[in-house]
């Protein structure tokens, strides 16, 4: 797979998605986006505060926005929101234009990390919060690849994911 020159990292909150894109684009020499981080900066608002204002719906309208925005971008890890990849759209365009990897962490780790403090809005309610992480599931399943996360040191994820990919 040394002909991959974009990667998507796709998962529920909290995986870990934004740190393992962070130490992949390093060991790569890539440049690393992190698409809630690119919507926090164009609106001057947290993504709790986008949620709490304007709703759901338009944040994923600037999630769409951001990530069509990347498109033209090579040699680049993409770290994406926990829902990016559920909207059918954005998904059908991540397939397309790179390498999709889930990176999949069990339930317990993700409640471990996620607080309920109103940071992550859609982490408020804990039932709510597990009924998505499991309807989420069937559409990560529909990335090119999948890593187990959050029980291990970041380097050994790196490296699986290195080793995967042949380089």
């Amino acid at each position: 797979m040394t002909d991959v020159d974009k990667i998507y990292l796709v998962g529920f909150m909290g995986a870990g998605k934004s740190t393992v894109a962070r130490a992949l684009a390093a060991r790569l020499s890539w440049q690393v986006e992190d698409i809630d981080e690119r919507i926090e900066a164009r609106e001057r608002l947290t993504v709790a505060d986008i949620f709490r204002i304007r709703g759901e719906l338009y944040f994923r309208a600037l999630e769409r926005d951001a990530l069509r925005a990347l498109l033209p971008a090579r040699h680049v890890v993409v770290a994406t929101g926990g829902g990016t990849f559920a909207e059918p759209d954005a998904r059908a365009l991540m397939l397309a234009d790179g390498l999709v990897i889930w990176i999949d962490a069990p339930l317990d780790v993700v409640i471990e990390r996620v607080p309920t403090d109103g940071r992550r809005p859609l982490a408020m309610d804990r039932a709510q919060f597990e009924q998505l992480y499991c309807s989420r599931r069937r559409a990560y399943q529909q990335a090119h690849l999948r890593f187990e996360s959050g029980r291990g040191p970041l380097d050994a994820l790196v490296e699986r994911i290195l080793d995967r990919l042949g380089w």
